[in-house]
């Protein structure tokens, strides 16, 4: 795949620690972090990407309590958390949070984030990470559909088979596309496979598209959640591949799963981190950062199923075996990482325009 420092905000000094800018010596920033004591982070669904395992393993690392909130709030959510906690110090307050690629430039525009370069900053590509360090990209799923197996018995295999009679009231948007980033990424990729331009245009061919599902019967109200899943309520939907994949596995064939990527288009979907600049525990947010942009951090996304954003650095440099590479999901041919700003304009668009031309599923 060919991806085309400053100061700690004193909050140390408080607790009588000198202030931290970047970390030229971990061993500082750890003796910081464990004055602090805990790390508080949000959306970091236990079963998303890995993540309760990196959990566990900073918390046997580096013996700090991670308090977790919302672990399945949209990044949306997210921000919107941090904004309500600003002046709070206490366990609602996140220190850090993992959002879609396009949410990066919002939260720096809205004045939510501090900056931070971990030692690792040179192997992350430039695209995906803001120069001055306010966020930066983690990892990227591919975008797929999930199928029950119960409900479903011919999956489908491309973006327009979703409009087939066969499935009625079996279609589902996977969250919030006003502000979740796997939901707005299934509609610009609708959008795509229509063969609409990147940016608006396939942002409003997608909503389009997802109009048309609903007019014949095949766009269910509710979003598609592992629970929603399972039960039959949301038969077909559109989630990452990691996300199929442990489904399933945790399902143990009851009911199982197709997780399927689309023949025609598909998007590849990058989730960056940052830290809030309203963090209470800022050095921990820092030791967290780094712990999950080592190697073993991004070894561990890899676990999750996830490709982790260092992968061309870490696969160059033998770290990502041949197989550890068997275990990934098949990506296909059709994979595309959306530009930025193609990304900024569509979830403007999609935002905006979501509720007046589809509606369906906005609870």
């Amino acid at each position: 795949m060919d991806w085309k420092r400053l100061a700690y905000c004193g909050i140390a000094s408080l607790i009588g620690l000198p202030p931290i800018a970047q970390a030229a010596n971990i061993d500082e920033l750890v003796t910081a972090a464990k004055a602090e004591g805990q790390l508080t982070v949000i959306a970091v669904s236990h079963d998303w990407c890995g993540y309760g395992a990196l959990i566990q393993g900073f918390k046997d690392k580096y013996g700090l309590t991670v308090n977790e909130l919302n672990p399945n709030a949209g990044s949306g959510e997210e921000l919107a958390t941090i904004k309500a906690n600003m002046d709070n110090k206490g366990p609602q307050a996140p220190d850090v949070i993992d959002i879609g690629l396009v949410f990066g430039p919002t939260a720096k525009q809205d004045d939510l984030l501090q900056p931070y370069k971990v030692q690792t900053w040179n192997e992350i590509p430039g695209v995906v990470k803001d120069p001055d360090g306010y966020w930066y990209g983690d990892y990227y799923g591919v975008l797929a559909f999930i199928v029950n197996k119960d409900i479903v018995t011919k999956s489908p295999s491309d973006w327009s088979d979703l409009l087939d009679p066969a499935y009625r009231k079996s279609v589902s948007i996977p969250a919030d596309p006003r502000t979740a980033n796997n939901a707005i990424l299934s509609i610009y990729a609708a959008g795509l496979a229509t063969g609409a331009q990147p940016g608006a245009e396939a942002a409003k061919a997608g909503l389009a598209f997802y109009r048309k599902l609903k007019d014949a019967g095949n766009l269910v109200a509710g979003f598609g959640t592992a629970s929603s899943i399972a039960k039959g309520e949301t038969p077909i939907t559109t989630r990452w591949d990691f996300n199929g994949i442990t489904y399933n596995q945790n399902f143990k064939g009851n009911p199982p799963l197709d997780t399927l990527v689309p023949t025609s288009v598909t998007v590849a979907g990058v989730y960056a981190q940052a830290i809030s600049k309203y963090a209470p525990h800022p050095n921990a947010a820092k030791l967290w950062m780094e712990y999950l942009y080592s190697d073993e951090g991004q070894s561990g996304f890899l676990k999750g199923l996830c490709h982790p954003i260092r992968f061309d650095a870490m696969r160059k440099s033998g770290k990502i075996t041949d197989e550890m590479m068997a275990k990934l999901p098949q990506t296909g041919s059709n994979l595309v990482f959306p530009e930025l700003g193609h990304l900024v304009e569509a979830s403007d668009v999609i935002a905006k325009e979501w509720t007046t031309t589809v509606g369906a599923g906005s609870k």
